[in-house]
């Protein structure tokens, strides 16, 4: 771009050629390989724990591309992110959010669990945002077509879990114990759904645990009572 003596550098920049601009943008582009953009998005939005703006992306002091040769390369900003499988910031539609649920259940090879879904921030929405738009996270995961099981085989399912510890241990389960036991199982109960289920008893624990201390007497007759 050459500019003379009376011609402004507004004017200039205006009238600058360009095939020689597109030109110098296929060299940049030519800088940086897709899979590396595409690395540098997710390496983003994994320390944000968010999908990133451009803004955000280029305040990101570990981030050494800047937002525009990642435009430049994808054509938009939502673009790079769809390639990079990062989730735009608007609000997702209920297809968006299903196509999430089922590309992270391809990456694991099996159903996600909510602490999948929360490692993936920034890839796949929250959990909060799936109970708002499908009413339940179990809910999104069926209509994802992973198995979703009902409250009552969650119910069973967290008995048997709480009689195999007792089996294995020699110990019923306590509340404050729970979740550590139960750990990334989302067809096992937490201790709050547990507590919730069982208070119409009174004592609520008290009353897993009994329900506990049953099945593992069903799955070992010789258990003998604490």
């Amino acid at each position: 771009m050459q500019q003379s003596a009376t011609t402004s550098i507004y004017a200039a920049i205006l009238d600058m050629d360009q095939g020689e601009l597109e030109a110098f943008r296929t060299r940049l582009r030519r800088r940086y390989g897709r899979d590396e953009l595409v690395a540098e998005l997710r390496d983003c939005a994994a320390r944000l724990g968010a999908s990133p703006t451009m803004r955000e992306f280029a305040e990101d002091p570990d981030a050494t591309i800047h937002p525009q040769t990642v435009v430049d390369h994808f054509g938009s900003w939502n673009a790079a992110k769809r390639a990079a499988g990062l989730m735009p910031r608007r609000r997702a539609t209920r297809d968006e959010l299903i196509g999430a649920l089922r590309g992270l259940g391809e990456e694991l090879g099996r159903r996600p669990t909510t602490r999948d879904i929360e490692a993936a921030r920034g890839r796949v929405p929250s959990r909060g945002v799936y109970a708002k738009a499908f009413g339940s996270m179990r809910e999104a995961l069926r209509i994802a077509g992973f198995e979703a099981p009902s409250r009552d085989e969650r119910l069973a399912r967290s008995i048997d879990h709480g009689a195999e510890f007792l089996l294995r241990t020699g110990r019923l389960p306590s509340f404050r114990d729970w979740e550590r036991i139960r750990g990334d199982r989302d067809e096992v109960m937490t201790a709050w759904q547990l507590y919730r289920t069982f208070e119409r008893l009174g004592g609520a624990w008290s009353a897993f645990q009994f329900s506990v201390d049953e099945r593992a007497r069903e799955l070992s007759p010789a258990l003998v009572a604490a």
